[in-house]
């Protein structure tokens, strides 16, 4: 059976001539879309509530026929594995329907359907939203996963289906003998982290996955489809460039320029139990030395908590070992403490992408979610972060760590190209940062106020040091004046773009640009 658009909206019970919108949340790669949270009264295309207006629910039916891909309803036998996201503190939620979409024509669709309702919607990439804004309670999940092509152009840039997860892209480029600097967990989403940013383990050398963005395929609220890019609307271009998903429109395919792939160098440093001083003192000696580095060099230091806590660092070299030794030497010296151990390996790009991803004795076929046949489980974890500008006191970062048990600081470094941008060059303004602060926490749902109590407090301290901004792929329900925190100077410029193009927010939710 097929239907045109305008019969597909009088089947859903609304005329061609007046839409009637509902709560939305989801869109651009990875889904920031509210679940059902907050349920606003029904507007119109102007904006204006609909006086007396009541939401019918869709009639799923109708939406099954006019979709190339399948719509998965609480009663299918793989509704059950298909609503999950990554985050299993969230599995309680139970979306009314999830569509596996396969063209920009199937979210179009789901959008026709859902702007009719009062239905939350959520288009979902990899699944990893930090607070499981990709399975919304009574909702619609527009899953991008069967959109995962990828395809590497003769003139160096590579076509990513919005579904593609990172180990995806890696391989294929790999293949070809490219590079895109990425994020370092393998099931993570491309459109997720392109659109918050995309900070990685070669970002220092050649800056943020968004940065590397040409050009976007995107469906708006109105269900249009636009190819978006410098020169064809540049507005909705610059804010999908670290605007954050969910906000502007659901992209299902991005362009991005390239490099070749050179030889790399992964290394780890693990420094012995010891006082909290010298934990310190390589906290300390790891700040200025992130700062001073040459862009080759990208690393992390990670606290965990304890008594006293204990740390690590590691990373990523563009180039041989022989130039990267006498860096860790020189890191060594400063922090006046020995590691117990030190490793350091050439590898080639894709096999230093899965080292990173904790698969370096996996296929590539196992570095991927159980799920699907890997062997990479989800998990349950609470997260939030910041972002340091300048150096902070050594001492005073992990006295914020004594005693949390079970807690990781993860300080990944930037500089280096990222911040040969202006922070208005792209919607990412974090251009003269140091380096980000994830806080995380494994835990279970019987643990989880917890552990949240626990990543405030660190997070909060960070924040009374100075550390006062924050990443949006680590999005955080809790995070004080979260909208100047994200997007600092831009918010302005990016809630004007939500406006323009989603005036009846139909891509919103909790912390959407739109409500900031």
């Amino acid at each position: 059976m097929t239907i045109d658009r305008r019969g597909f909206l009088a089947a859903l019970g609304v005329g061609g001539a007046m839409v009637v919108t509902g709560t939305g949340a989801g869109a651009g790669g990875v889904a920031r879309g509210a679940a059902a949270f907050e349920r606003p009264p029904l507007r119109g295309v102007s904006g204006r509530r609909v006086p007396g207006s009541v939401a019918a629910p869709p009639d799923w039916s109708v939406l099954k026929t006019r979709l190339d891909g399948r719509l998965l309803l609480p009663q299918d036998q793989e509704y059950g594995v298909a609503r999950l996201g990554y985050n299993e503190l969230y599995d309680g939620r139970l979306p009314a329907a999830v569509a596996r979409c396969t063209s920009a024509a199937d979210v179009q669709s789901c959008l026709d359907a859902a702007r009719c309702h009062e239905v939350p919607i959520a288009a979902r990439s990899g699944g990893h939203s930090y607070l499981g804004y990709s399975v919304p309670n009574g909702g619609l999940v527009m899953d991008l996963r069967p959109m995962a092509q990828v395809h590497v152009q003769s003139d160096g840039t590579v076509q990513v289906g919005a579904g593609a997860r990172l180990i995806e892209v890696y391989a294929a480029l790999a293949q070809a003998g490219r590079l895109l600097p990425a994020g370092s967990c393998p099931t993570v989403g491309i459109g997720g982290l392109t659109l918050g940013g995309g900070i990685g383990v070669l970002t220092r050398k050649y800056g943020l996955t968004c940065d590397r963005l040409v050009s976007a395929d995107v469906v708006t609220a109105d269900s249009r489809v636009l190819t978006v890019s410098e020169c064809s609307e540049p507005d909705l271009y610059w804010a999908l460039r670290g605007g954050g998903g969910g906000n502007f429109g659901v992209v299902t395919r991005f362009t991005f320029d390239t490099e070749p792939a050179p030889a790399l160098t992964v290394f780890s440093l693990r420094f012995p139990a010891g006082s909290a001083g010298s934990v310190a003192s390589v906290v300390g000696a790891w700040q200025q030395w992130v700062a001073d580095a040459p862009p080759e060099l990208w690393s992390n230091c990670v606290v965990s908590g304890g008594t006293p806590p204990t740390c690590r660092v590691g990373g990523c070299y563009v180039g041989a070992d022989s130039a990267l030794n006498p860096l860790l030497d020189r890191l060594v010296t400063a922090a006046a403490t020995q590691p117990g151990s030190r490793t350091v390996h050439g590898k080639s790009y894709l096999d230093a992408m899965m080292y990173m991803a904790g698969c370096a004795d996996d296929t590539l076929a196992q570095c991927h979610p159980t799920s699907e046949g890997g062997r990479l489980p989800r998990a349950a974890f609470v997260a939030v972060s910041r972002v340091l500008t300048a150096p902070l006191d050594g001492q005073a970062v992990v006295g914020l760590m004594a005693g949390r048990v079970g807690t990781d600081l993860l300080l990944d470094s930037m500089g280096g190209a990222v911040s040969r941008l202006a922070p208005d060059a792209t919607a990412f303004p974090h251009r003269s940062a140091l380096a980000t602060a994830q806080i995380y926490a494994s835990t279970t749902p019987a643990g989880a106020a917890a552990a949240t109590v626990a990543v405030n407090a660190v997070r909060d301290g960070l924040g009374a040091l100075g550390a006062t901004g924050a990443y949006v792929n680590y999005i955080d329900a809790s995070l004080p004046d979260w909208g100047t925190a994200y997007y600092g100077e831009n918010l302005a410029r990016l809630k004007a773009v939500s406006r323009h193009y989603d005036p009846d927010q139909v891509f919103t939710f909790p912390q959407s640009v739109a409500r900031a």
